[in-house]
């Protein structure tokens, strides 16, 4: 539930709040709405509520017992933006992130009005990253709302890649992550759009992080791009692409 993160880009996930509703297309396939059926099922207590927006401030203090350094995926099961999470428990999740330096946060939202709306509300601190969802080409105006934000390390997560991107605008953003949709009913990722997203990150010198190719089984396609497995993060000095074979 918490430790041992299968996502690619992180090493845990926690989950101070549970539960959310679909707003845009890339939510049509939602891997957490599915688990949350499933966890609700096995009579996992923190999803009772099944996907309903659910506040779990029993596990607000989690990351505090987790005492080596670790990058934490915040909300991987919800969206800390959404609008039934009032500010007054945002300002609580941040201010645990604030007592626990130690760690690096990665917070997503595809609410980025919302985000903006907030921005001069929150505590921003460099370990803190932010990031927002963009799926295609009509969604990304949740960059410029990210660039508006306090934020020390700002990150675009195209996942689920439903179209190309052509042109866009990096200006002070500080990674890229890309992905095709992954489970049942996944929509097929078109490479030329990953090679084009790539070659904006190249030319702009911001980090790329190809996270996979998707479909119904993950591991048959995998994560080479153009024979490459590309795994570029914030702050690194040098190039982390490893050479596939």
């Amino acid at each position: 539930m918490a430790t041992n993160s299968e996502i690619e880009w992180t090493d845990a996930t926690w989950n101070p709040v549970t539960g959310c509703s679909k707003i845009s297309p890339g939510c049509k396939h939602c891997y957490a709405a599915r688990m949350a059926d499933r966890l609700r099922a096995m009579g996992q207590a923190n999803y009772r509520n099944g996907f309903e927006v659910t506040l779990q401030p029993q596990m607000l203090e989690l990351p505090l017992q987790w005492k080596s350094s670790k990058r934490i995926f915040v909300n991987s099961m919800s969206d800390l933006f959404h609008p039934d999470v009032p500010i007054s428990y945002i300002k609580r999740v941040f201010g645990v992130m604030h007592r626990v330096p130690w760690h690096q946060y990665q917070i997503l939202t595809k609410r980025s009005e919302r985000l903006s709306g907030l921005n001069k509300k929150l505590e921003w601190a460099p370990h803190i990253w932010m990031g927002v969802s963009v799926e295609n080409q009509k969604y990304v105006g949740r960059i410029n709302d990210l660039r508006k934000t306090g934020a020390h390390v700002k990150f675009l997560s195209l996942e689920p890649l439903l179209g190309p991107l052509p042109k866009l605008k990096l200006r002070g953003i500080d990674w890229a992550i890309v992905g095709g949709e992954l489970g049942p009913g996944a929509r097929p990722v078109n490479p030329e759009w990953v090679i084009d997203i790539r070659d904006q990150c190249v030319a702009a010198d911001v980090p790329f992080f190809f996270k996979q190719w998707g479909g119904v089984h993950k591991k048959r396609f995998g994560r080479a791009l153009e024979g490459s497995t590309w795994d570029e993060m914030p702050g690194t000095s040098e190039l982390v692409m490893l050479r596939a074979g």
